[in-house]
């Protein structure tokens, strides 16, 4: 397969072209300029619709304001695209839709086989205690500049799904807050070198049921995000994501 990874600098996209090449895929980098990593060569952003004309799948790990407009280029060339780039607006979103109209898109907060188990285990356990309060906290690296994380979203979109109604998202708390039963609070925190960690945890009637998972390496992000380019070739144009994977 030749697989255009879009972003193949970043602390992502480096590992995706590593495992990619591993997996014995043909690989050609993306980047804002050019470079060379992994024995593998990086060309700026500004020759995508050339490079795409000879890409099978595309992947992309970049920035909202760029990602929507490369997702345009791929269905103009009809080529299927995985977009790992989380903290797009409505706009952005409608944008990849429109491009799902021409070919596949897979899109996904996470690429963490262990996160689509967190999802589903979510979900099981607000419905099991429908009347515990729930927390969510999650922590990233210090360089990550959306918060809450998608993935967070993407949990709290979870547990609303499970509940009758939706809860109210509290983001941190400061000075006088009794806290309401319509509420979930989320806490961000970024520090360090952390690649991803997210607890989602229910409380009440004397017990506390906390869920969590834990990245211990980018490589896992990149494993998933291969997989969903592997499984996206020949699909016929739509919207999907990590779940139609696995």
């Amino acid at each position: 397969m030749n697989l255009l990874v879009i972003g193949a600098t970043g602390r992502t996209g480096s590992e995706i072209v590593a495992e990619a090449s591993g997996r014995g895929h043909d690989v050609t980098g993306v980047a804002t300029s050019s470079d060379t990593i992994e024995d593998v060569r990086v060309y700026p952003d500004d020759e995508l619709p050339e490079l795409l004309a000879d890409a099978d799948v595309a992947i992309d790990f970049t920035v909202p304001s760029a990602s929507h407009e490369y997702a345009a280029l791929a269905a103009e060339a009809g080529v299927p695209y995985v977009v790992g780039t989380t903290g797009f607006d409505e706009d952005g979103l409608d944008a990849l839709r429109a491009a799902s109209e021409s070919t596949p898109v897979l899109k996904a907060s996470n690429f963490a086989r262990g996160v689509q188990a967190l999802l589903r285990v979510v979900e099981a356990g607000a419905e099991a205690l429908p009347d515990y309060d729930i927390e969510l906290t999650e922590t990233h690296h210090n360089g990550k500049r959306d918060a809450p994380s998608g993935t967070a979203k993407t949990l709290l979109d979870v547990i609303d799904s499970a509940r009758e109604d939706a809860l109210d998202r509290v983001h941190g708390r400061e000075g006088e807050h009794e806290r309401e039963d319509s509420e979930v609070g989320v806490h961000v925190r970024r520090a360090g070198n952390v690649r991803g960690e997210h607890e989602v945890l229910l409380a009440d009637n004397d017990e506390v049921l906390t869920l969590t998972h834990r990245a211990e390496s980018r490589r896992v992000f990149a494993a998933g995000a291969v997989d969903a380019a592997e499984w996206l070739l020949g699909r016929e144009a739509g919207w999907y994501d990590f779940e139609d994977v696995l």
